[in-house]
């Protein structure tokens, strides 16, 4: 499975860009990830097949939106209200595993991985 990330961009503070991926095939559980210079990469969002479906990380709950589209095998981040510390480089991953809900955010899971779109959000 290969999978295609864009949407990144650059955005004033308290903007807002949407991140789409596309896989080449079926996949179950789905996420984004990101990784700022000098840091290790980190879970931001995750979406399962089946429900409770939606997690994400503390510091974007409430403006980040995870959402999938099964039959397209797609998976879309919508990122308002962003702010400095949200700039990075942004993965789109993919696991044919149906996830436990404490296995979302673990990016060790994840078989496949887009190749990064820079997210930079300006002060």
């Amino acid at each position: 499975v290969q999978l295609q990330a864009s949407g990144g961009g650059l955005v004033q503070a308290g903007g807002s860009l949407r991140l789409s991926c596309a896989a080449s095939g079926r996949v179950s559980t789905m996420g984004w990830f990101r990784q700022a210079p000098g840091d290790a990469r980190e879970f931001v969002a995750g979406i399962r097949e089946s429900r409770p479906s939606t997690y994400y990380k503390d510091s974007v709950k409430g403006r980040f939106i995870i959402s999938r589209d099964n039959a397209a095998n797609t998976v879309t981040l919508q990122m308002n209200n962003l702010k400095p510390e949200d700039t990075a480089v942004y993965y789109c991953a993919a696991s044919r595993s149906r996830m436990i809900q404490s296995s979302v955010p673990q990016a060790t899971l994840y078989e496949f991985w887009g190749q990064g779109t820079l997210v930079t959000v300006s002060s």
